[in-house]
């Protein structure tokens, strides 16, 4: 009696995709306005000068220069300084 076992390995082996956060642009590279620098969950890095924060957490560069990351009372911050 050939015949197929449950399909339980399988049924269960969908993953989402990842969600590609992360630092986009490190300390010491020149950013542009409008440039994402940090794609994020949540205030892990805070917002500086030259930077603002998007709806979904998302920090980006109001003016151009170089970044530059600091810690500035126990929370990172990230700047764009020019």
């Amino acid at each position: 009696m050939a015949h197929i076992k449950t399909a339980g390995t399988t049924k269960g082996n969908r993953d989402s995709r990842g969600k590609r956060l992360g630092i986009k642009l490190y300390g010491g590279e020149k950013a542009s306005v409008g440039n994402i620098v940090v794609r994020q969950k949540g205030t892990k890095v805070h917002p500086g000068l030259g930077t603002s924060m998007g709806k979904d957490f998302t920090i980006f560069a109001l003016t151009s220069g170089l970044v530059k990351f600091s810690t500035r009372m126990g929370k990172k911050i990230v700047s764009v300084v020019s």
